[in-house]
């Protein structure tokens, strides 16, 4: 285990300051900033309503459905039971932070981020691949740049954002599943 997170704090340190450049240090904090990403998430839903009707108000309620259990499941219980400190909150990383957000004061195990957005966009995959072949790599492009952005800004350690990503997309198959089985007819 002290291998595993010596090899994660080692990544973290290479991704944190070892890709440090002008360009991400604008990019990456906009990239997980929930705002940044308002005008994608009113073009879901208006596009769910207006090509979907009725059916769309069900995507559009799982998609909430999946954010909350990802939110519930990450931040609510897995946090406060394993209790990992940030790295930006770590005295041992003191020297090697640099300060691109603010730290938060909460735990860093899993990246809720990471698992929020890797649900969401595995549910839209889902739901989507079937008719748009695209959104399979634009879905897994955008969980996981936001993903990366928290392991950048400093505020997560890679294992952290990895095992929300793999949270995430469970959880996205999952509620997936059950939207299978409510969904209206169409």
């Amino acid at each position: 285990m002290a291998d595993i997170q010596q090899f994660d704090v080692e990544l973290f340190v290479r991704i944190h300051r070892g890709l440090s450049n002008g360009f991400f240090d604008w990019l990456m904090p906009l990239l997980r900033n929930r705002f940044f990403w308002s005008p994608l998430y009113l073009f879901i839903i208006v596009f769910c309503i207006k090509s979907y009707k009725k059916q769309g108000y069900y995507i559009i309620g799982m998609i909430l459905v999946t954010f909350a259990v990802g939110d519930l499941i990450a931040s609510r219980l897995i946090k406060p039971f394993i209790g990992r400190i940030r790295p930006c909150n770590d005295i041992s990383l003191a020297n090697d932070i640099i300060h691109r957000v603010p730290c938060g004061s909460g735990y860093s195990f899993p990246s809720t981020h990471a698992t929020n957005h890797f649900a969401i966009a595995i549910f839209l995959i889902c739901l989507f691949y079937p008719k748009w072949k695209p959104i399979l790599p634009l879905g897994i492009f955008w969980a996981f740049s936001i993903a990366f952005a928290q392991v950048y800004v400093g505020v997560h350690y890679p294992i952290d954002t990895m095992f929300g990503a793999l949270l995430g997309t469970c959880i996205g198959f999952f509620t997936f599943y059950l939207y299978t089985k409510i969904k209206p007819a169409v």
